[in-house]
Order: structure tokens, then C-alpha cells, then sequence
């Protein structure tokens, strides 16, 4: 995504964002504290899903903003193209 479209839009994904970096200092102290691997893997688990979520609303934003509602043929072609090189590194 080029820029984020409202600040309703910025302030989910920084509290998001901050969500996610809490789990993983969570993780962090957990590993530290020679927890059970149990445990942490189901911490492991719980930031993989927090990340494919972001990723899902990253990417529906992406597809809204700038590919089906772009103003022209070539912002819509560009709003493609980028999501695609986004998802052929995202899924390597």
C-alpha cells in the first residue's frame, strides 16, 4: 500500500501493529524463561495468525484503493503490478 487512506485507516494498523509487538515480546520472555516449547508455540501460533491478518487487510486495502477503485487504466494497471511483486515475495 503507497499511503494509508484515512487516519481511521493508520491508527487500526499502528494498534495492530503494537498488538503484534507485544506478542512477540511475549515470545521474548517466554523463551527467556525456559516456558514450556508448548507454550510457545502456541504464542508462535497466535503472531503467524496476527500477521496473516494484517496481511489479508494490507492486501483488501490495496485491491480497494488501488486497483478497483482507481481513477484510470494505468493507476489500476500499477496497483496490480505492485500487489503482484508484493505476493511473489510474500509466498517465496
Amino acid at each position: 500500500m503507497s499511503h494509508l487512506h484515512t487516519p481511521q485507516d493508520k491508527s487500526a494498523l499502528i494498534a495492530r501493529i503494537r498488538r503484534l509487538k507485544g506478542q512477540i515480546e511475549a515470545i521474548e520472555r517466554a523463551v527467556e524463561s525456559e516456558r514450556a516449547c508448548g507454550e510457545i508455540l502456541h504464542l508462535v501460533a497466535s503472531v503467524r495468525g496476527a500477521i496473516g491478518g494484517l496481511t489479508a487487510e494490507l492486501i483488501e486495502a490495496h485491491l480497494t484503493h488501488h486497483v478497483r477503485e482507481a481513477a484510470d487504466p494505468e493507476a489500476r494497471r500499477k496497483g496490480a503490478e505492485d500487489l503482484a511483486k508484493a505476493l511473489r515475495i510474500y509466498l517465496k
